[in-house]
């Protein structure tokens, strides 16, 4: 006999519902059990039925199973959080280099003689300052060589 596709949305038959809910929640604790022996793995298991009765299945203690994962969301929502501080503080290192990279081009620019229409005389002293400054150095090293 072949088991057809079942359609996943909610039974509206409250009998077949709650036969339907019993069978799986069975087979949901046997498979729990199963796993936890196979694989020596802790499990922990919680089931509200519909009519609000709790269901559980625990390899080991239930409540120190719930008190290690409590500390364990802890952790990683503090760790969440320090990746968040993380992320901003290089947002805004991006944003300081992506400045000062600009400025450096700009620069280099002016020194190369182009877009200079925007500068004043002082901005325009200064860059002949640093050329002759440039160049005393390059002299200097050509004498040494």
């Amino acid at each position: 006999m072949v088991r057809g596709k079942t359609q996943m949305k909610k039974i509206e038959n409250v009998t077949s519902r709650q036969v339907t809910f019993s069978k799986r929640r069975n087979g949901l604790l046997k498979k729990a059990y199963e796993l936890s022996v196979l694989c020596d793995a802790e499990v922990g298991l919680i089931v509200f039925s519909p009519r609000g009765k709790v269901y559980e299945f625990s390899s080991r203690c239930m409540q120190k199973m719930l008190e290690r994962y409590q500390k364990y969301s802890e952790e990683c929502d503090i760790s969440n959080t320090t990746k968040e501080h993380d992320i901003q503080h290089l947002k805004r290192e991006l944003a300081d280099k992506k400045e000062r990279i600009s400025i450096l081009e700009s620069t280099q620019r002016k020194m190369l003689g182009e877009d200079l229409e925007s500068c004043s005389i002082k901005e325009l002293n200064q860059l002949e300052s640093q050329a002759d400054r440039g160049l005393k150095h390059i002299r200097a090293r050509m004498v040494v060589i």
